[in-house]
């Protein structure tokens, strides 16, 4: 069952990008061949598939056009990558098996495919087949997710000021519950948005997106030093290199993935009054814990 939740959300979101994004052989060339390298050099698409079991879960059935959101939420995710690999960042030569996108098209291009999948994104977003209000807080949520205030990019911030030092609980939990959880947490909740969701349903979203990826994360950081880049996908050990703040560091490797379990549990929890209607997004969250890449 979880392969064939992953594999549809995999279709339908690879489906709506290669729709969506401009081809290669679209005038200028070389853009569109760097933001189409790092989109389609695999990846899980979870963020789209959380997405979209979160709003089969309120409807019982896959609202139609809710792929292009999950597309919108893929641009986004893969436009952080690019920026975080290149050398002013985290300097990483593979990402998802295949050389990053400024190892095969230069610093230059690969900061503007990155500018472009954020761009694009919105655009997509600007234009979902739901009503109005609905659309408008779609792109509030997924905006805050990755802004500078407890978002991505403010998670980025303090996740590079905190290399070589000796971060506390705090703060750790910050760098991870912005960094990682808040874009995950407004995939899960704009699907719910796009689904029709009331203000009960996108509470008990939130908690379960807030819960699932502080755990993601979590688990990121033990396979980073558990994992060889081949099992990967990209290049092992890196945190440890950088001395980041991870959970490893504070806790070891067991301790942090019992907090990883936890997490998940209490994922689970804010899914008890869905009863089966929700039992495909917490097929995801024990998936989570379970992955070994």
């Amino acid at each position: 069952m979880l392969k064939e939740i992953m594999e549809q959300g995999q279709a339908l979101t690879d489906s709506a990008l290669d729709r969506l994004l401009p081809p290669e052989t679209q005038h200028p060339v070389s853009i569109h061949k760097a933001m189409r390298h790092s989109v389609f050099a695999g990846g899980k698409r979870l963020r789209p598939t959380l997405c979209i079991e979160a709003g089969r879960m309120i409807t019982g059935s896959i609202p139609a056009g809710i792929e292009e959101l999950g597309a919108a939420l893929e641009m986004l995710h893969t436009y952080s990558l690019i920026h975080d690999d290149l050398p002013a960042l985290d300097n990483d030569d593979l990402r998802r098996g295949r050389p990053t996108c400024h190892k095969v098209f230069g610093e230059a291009i690969a900061i503007l495919a990155g500018d472009a999948l954020q761009t694009q994104a919105y655009e997509v977003l600007s234009r979902l087949d739901c009503p109005s209000e609905a659309r408008v807080r779609i792109i509030e949520e997924v905006a805050c997710g990755t802004s500078t205030v407890n978002g991505m990019i403010g998670g980025q911030v303090v996740d590079l000021e905190a290399e070589h030092t000796k971060p506390d609980l705090k703060m750790l939990e910050y760098i991870h519950r912005a960094k990682t959880a808040a874009l995950i947490t407004a995939s899960v909740v704009s699907g719910g948005l796009y689904a029709g969701a009331d203000e009960a349903a996108v509470a008990k979203l939130r908690s379960f997106g807030q819960s699932i990826g502080l755990a993601f994360q979590i688990v990121d950081d033990v396979l980073d030093v558990t994992q060889t880049s081949e099992q990967l996908g990209k290049t092992a050990g890196k945190d440890t290199a950088a001395q980041k703040a991870t959970y490893p560091a504070l806790f070891g490797v067991d301790e942090s993935l019992r907090k990883a379990d936890t997490l998940v549990q209490t994922a689970l929890s804010s899914l008890d009054t869905f009863g089966s209607r929700g039992e495909k997004l917490r097929m995801l969250a024990r998936f989570l814990v379970e992955r070994k890449q």
